[in-house]
């Protein structure tokens, strides 16, 4: 079949959608000139409802020339006045910019978008909220353009957010990001499936690329999307002072209404679990319990490596200095709290009320940096080791089980491969050379010896559909009474 419409079909489509596009600029082009904030929040002109009009009739001919023949909506969509924001999940793919053709609903976008020939003026049409990674302080000027639209009382369009914040391959539904939800106005759910006998609509991170993807799509002979538009969910008082449970609580209406479970990890969680560096972690790795904790502290990602680098500075003067709970409020300057109790407790090897600072840095390296590796235990080795430069067999024993987030490993078979010369004692330089030579390393002399034996090192699975992981919730994810699983101990 795809041999077939690759030589019939497939041009032919790929040939109209662009000129649909095209022809979709010039009335885009022609709209959007001259128009500014005041003239956006005043009802549209009669001029600008025929462009209204002429432009989703043309990107529906565009998707109708991709094989989408019917778009099946169920629902009623709410007008703004009702619901200025409508949240939508799952996103798994750049078809979902279907309902974004078939609603004109602003969205937020990259600010490099609106500069992509032909279709940057047709997002500029939309009247998104521009994100720009240039501007570190960007984050918070979107919140406060999505609040400031969203509490217009409907002078401005809907805002659509996609609150997942990326693909997923709609398994599940991932933490909401929450944006959507720190405005406390009421949004509408918006859910969308693609009941498709083959799934050639999914573009996750390490899945097929865009132009395989629209390949295989346009090969399709008809493609099915279906676009539900949930009641309006009205947040109460304590969801507006609570932006992540109100995004809870939306996410677990949206998941009822797919039939789909929900996982409080997030893609950055699925990134780390299945990140390609030469230390895989287990399926029972604390790391991710872990990750979790390091947001929910207010550390923030775009500033990660730059603390990562001052603690490690102030690891590296502490040395062998065992730390308690009010320390380590201090060393981190956050107030002692319930979730940094949690990451404390993590590291607790002894449960007498202490830990060593040296293995939070590692952890924290090993979050910053999932696929380098190397990276993290040159890092280790420099907190690590003596002033010969050289570390013991124990000392990577708690090296690498703080890499991986688990409470035993054996090391012994691996260190003496690295100690060729039986000094009892290895360098960062002795151990990256072996690195380069033994790239597997870790399968060869660490996993190999512990997956017979008695051990927790369940390898996580790579081969996850199109990347995104399974769900790696703890069993008692849902039971928050219940005390945290110490996993380094």
């Amino acid at each position: 079949q795809i041999a077939f419409m690759t030589l019939t079909l497939f041009p032919i489509r790929l040939f109209f959608a662009a000129f649909m596009m095209l022809l979709a600029w010039p009335f885009a082009f022609i709209a959007s000139m001259g128009s500014d904030e005041q003239e956006l929040e005043k009802p549209l002109s009669w001029w600008r409802k025929i462009v209204d009009i002429l432009l989703k009739a043309i990107m529906r001919m565009m998707w109708l020339a991709g094989g989408f023949h019917w778009i099946n909506v169920k629902g009623r969509r709410a007008l703004p006045a009702e619901a200025a924001i409508l949240t939508v999940a799952p996103h798994s793919s750049y078809f979902d910019a279907i309902p974004v053709t078939m609603t004109f609903a602003s969205i937020v976008m990259k600010a490099e978008s609106k500069d992509i020939p032909v279709w940057g003026t047709l997002i500029k049409y939309i009247r998104p909220v521009f994100v720009s990674r240039s501007d570190q302080d960007s984050r918070r000027k979107t919140v406060e353009e999505i609040k400031r639209r969203a509490q217009s009382d409907g002078k401005w369009p809907q805002i659509m957010i996609f609150p997942e914040g990326t693909c997923t391959n709609r398994s599940c539904l991932i933490t909401f990001k929450p944006g959507a939800f720190i405005p406390g106005v009421p949004v509408q759910p918006v859910v969308l499936r693609y009941p498709n006998k083959l799934d050639t609509i999914t573009w996750t991170w390490q899945g097929p690329g865009a132009f395989e993807i629209l390949w295989l799509t346009l090969c399709q002979f008809h493609n099915s999307v279906e676009i539900e538009f949930l009641p309006v969910y009205i947040p109460s008082e304590e969801e507006r002072k609570n932006p992540a449970l109100y995004a809870n609580n939306v996410r677990r209406v949206m998941a009822e209404a797919l039939g789909v479970p929900v996982t409080d990890y997030t893609f950055e969680d699925c990134q780390l679990a299945l990140a390609e560096g030469q230390l895989r972690l287990p399926s029972d790795t604390c790391l991710l319990e872990f990750a979790k904790l390091v947001r929910s502290l207010g550390l923030k990602p775009e500033t990660l490596e730059d603390d990562l680098d001052k603690y490690a500075a102030s690891a590296m003067k502490m040395k062998k200095e065992k730390v308690h709970i009010k320390d380590f409020s201090a060393y981190l300057e956050f107030p002692v709290s319930q979730t940094l109790e949690s990451m404390f407790a993590l590291f607790d090897e002894n449960e007498d009320g202490t830990i060593d600072i040296r293995e939070f840095v590692i952890a924290l390296s090993v979050v910053c940096k999932p696929s380098k590796t190397l990276e993290t235990i040159q890092l280790a080795f420099q907190l690590y080791q003596s002033e010969g430069g050289t570390v013991t067999e124990e000392d990577l024993a708690h090296i690498l089980k703080t890499a991986m987030g688990v409470s035993q490993i054996d090391v012994t078979h691996l260190f003496r491969a690295v100690d060729e010369e039986e000094k009892g004692k290895i360098t960062y330089d002795d151990f990256y050379t072996f690195a380069v030579l033994h790239p597997h390393f870790a399968e060869e002399y660490l996993y190999a010896d512990q997956m017979g034996a008695e051990s927790s090192l369940e390898i996580s699975s790579l081969s996850a559909p199109n990347g995104i992981c399974t769900d790696f919730s703890p069993d008692n994810a849902g039971d928050r009474s219940k005390p945290l699983q110490k996993k380094l101990n």
